[in-house]
């Protein structure tokens, strides 16, 4: 009989140079890593270049890279217009602690491309954007509270730890006042009722929500669930904010709120909007944006104006990346020539799963996808009916096989995002063709670990 650690072996005997990092690593930071979703047993990739929709690590290893830089990467490693923008501008200057014209022109895109982007304040990163929004929309409204979805997650910020995990009635963190989370409330997603009971008090500033659900789309929305959450919260005087950090550019130049018709009152963006490099922003309503402004009016400025600084806010080298990511973005053929090609992986992935008849389905939509391990009923775009009444299930898979998936996945030069993955417009046929045929492979090596069957 073999071992569970068969594919770790593997891994690991090919693997030196990522190992002696690690080590080195193990001394400076905490598990070795400064991002928790990139610890990976026995230790991880540690990676020299990339470029395209491939990455190498210091061993010589080329991966077909579904990471994507946490999902900022549409465009794919190093885009020659993205690339050329950034030289030219650092030959400039990288900070200069002042206005400037490319801020004005990454800030216009955002407008003409997003539905909900009347006015733009830029940040540095999706979990600051959040965290303004709540601030806004509780000095809008005047209310205490903001609500948020079951596991639908928002950033690493005290608010967004409650209702993430499993008890949901416990933050998903220690180290979070009482006095914070008992100012969010959590509500089950796909459920009006449930949602108009929570609103009914009066006392939520705003509903945030990721547009296509808990973990940008693993846990998925009912189509008809945005629309319903619209009305409620417009009925309640509560605000709507679209979570679109992830899906804001890549399922539409404009978003999920493009593609669906539903339109927020804010919108928290990142990733895609900087080209790879950081940055973030709150977009929405001119008048609810209209607390950032200055006024000739002193109990205005030091009681109801907003206060907001930030160092790298609309830094010259994050704009010059966004301008000409969003410029490329903005004709929607990067998005097309993704989703065709995600479309055709989760095909054949399914294609694996059937021939070998292992329970489960690959499913997601535009250019992400997700593997589900467990009964299924059926298979659709929206992910699969599940033989368990509660959707959360499909939340499983990280605890159980996730990790060795992505292991075996890295023996045969496939980087996912544990049992997810989101393909570029870098990405080819070839790739496509090259990781069904790893998932294969990788399914041989669990099967042998005992971990599928």
């Amino acid at each position: 009989m073999t071992t569970t650690a068969q594919w770790s072996d593997l891994y690991a005997a090919e693997r030196a140079g990522s190992r002696q990092l690690h080590r080195r690593a193990q001394r400076v930071f905490a598990n070795g890593v400064t991002h928790q979703i990139r610890m990976q047993d026995p230790f991880p990739i540690y990676v020299s270049h990339a470029e395209g929709a491939h990455k190498w690590d210091v061993d010589g290893h080329r991966y077909v890279d579904y990471v994507g830089g946490h999902g900022a990467l549409l465009l794919g490693h190093g885009h020659p217009a993205i690339v050329a923008a950034v030289g030219e501008q650092i030959a400039k200057g990288t900070h200069y602690g002042a206005c400037h014209e490319l801020e004005v022109r990454w800030g216009e895109l955002v407008q003409q491309l997003v539905p909900s982007a009347e006015r733009v304040r830029f940040v540095s990163s999706g979990t600051e954007a959040v965290l303004m929004a709540f601030r806004l929309a509780r000095a809008f409204t005047g209310r205490p509270k903001v609500l948020k979805f079951q596991a639908h997650f928002h950033g690493w910020h005290d608010y967004g730890m409650a209702g993430l995990s499993i008890p949901f009635e416990t933050p998903a963190s220690p180290g979070i006042p009482a006095a914070v989370f008992d100012t969010v409330v959590v509500c089950p997603a796909n459920d009006p009722a449930a949602l108009a009971a929570a609103l009914q008090p009066g006392d939520v500033a705003a509903a945030i929500v990721e547009p296509t659900g808990a973990h940008f789309g693993q846990v998925p929305l009912r189509p008809a669930f945005l629309a319903d959450l619209r009305r409620l919260c417009t009925g309640h005087g509560t605000l709507l904010i679209f979570d679109e950090v992830v899906t804001g550019f890549r399922y539409a130049p404009g978003g999920v709120q493009a593609l669906s018709g539903v339109i927020p009152d804010l919108t928290t963006l990142a990733k895609i909007l900087a080209g790879g490099l950081p940055g973030g922003a709150v977009v929405g309503r001119a008048d609810i944006m209209a607390a950032f402004e200055f006024r000739a009016d002193p109990q205005w400025n030091r009681y109801r104006r907003l206060y907001h600084p930030g160092t790298f806010n609309a830094n010259p080298l994050s704009a010059a990346a966004g301008v000409a990511a969003l410029e490329l973005i903005a004709t929607g053929e990067p998005q097309a020539t993704a989703d065709r090609l995600a479309a055709g992986l989760r095909a054949g992935l399914n294609a694996v799963l059937d021939r070998r008849g292992i329970a489960g389905c690959a499913y997601g939509d535009a250019s992400i996808f997700h593997m589900y391990f467990g009964p299924a009923v059926q298979r659709g775009p929206q992910g699969p009916t599940l033989a368990s009444d509660d959707p959360l299930v499909l939340l499983s898979v990280p605890g159980k096989i996730a990790g060795a998936l992505r292991g075996a996945m890295l023996t045969q030069g496939i980087d996912l995002v544990r049992n997810s993955g989101l393909v570029s417009a870098a990405h080819g046929e070839e790739d496509v063709a090259r990781t069904i045929a790893a998932f294969e492979a990788a399914l041989d090596l669990l099967h042998a670990d005992q971990i599928i069957s």
